[in-house]
């Protein structure tokens, strides 16, 4: 870390803290060259992720949209918020370590359809009807035997 009163590089920590709401870490440095001392901010980076449309088109990802869409699979099923909460915190960390900065939105459905699979069965059927867009009952029907054939292993 430069010093900014004598511009050398080299610097100890004296202390070091969580700051604000525990995002970043505060620390209080001294020069080893001139000993004045000055504080610096430690954030961790987090780069957008860019979700790629089945339209090609491309825009941010948006943990609400994801959130929403297992809602509305979830509704008037006995699963609670923070178990939705969770899914899509699991499905966001699994994006951010991903090298890609962009990943499609196919992507992103098979994830929270693997982890609704495992939350409520109904909910990942509702799920998968509108993310695969089924064209008609058979195909539903090929869906649950898969569900169901996976269930008995």
């Amino acid at each position: 870390m430069k010093c900014p009163y004598c511009g050398f590089e080299e610097s100890k920590v004296i202390d070091s803290r969580p700051a604000e709401d525990g995002e970043k870490i505060r620390r209080r440095r001294e020069c080893v060259n001139c000993q004045k001392r000055f504080t610096t901010y430690e954030i961790i980076e987090t780069l957008p992720i860019v979700v790629v449309k089945k339209d090609k088109s491309r825009q941010v990802f948006d943990r609400t949209k994801l959130i929403g869409g297992m809602i509305r699979a979830c509704e008037k099923r006995p699963v609670p918020f923070d178990v939705i909460e969770k899914a899509a915190d699991d499905i966001e960390a699994v994006l951010q370590n991903s090298i890609d900065r962009e990943v499609t939105s196919i992507k992103i459905g098979e994830l929270a359809m693997d982890k609704l699979k495992n939350i409520d069965e109904v909910a990942y059927v509702r799920f998968a009807s509108v993310y695969r867009q089924f064209r008609d009952v058979n195909s539903f029907m090929e869906e649950l035997a898969r569900l169901l054939g996976n269930k008995g292993q």
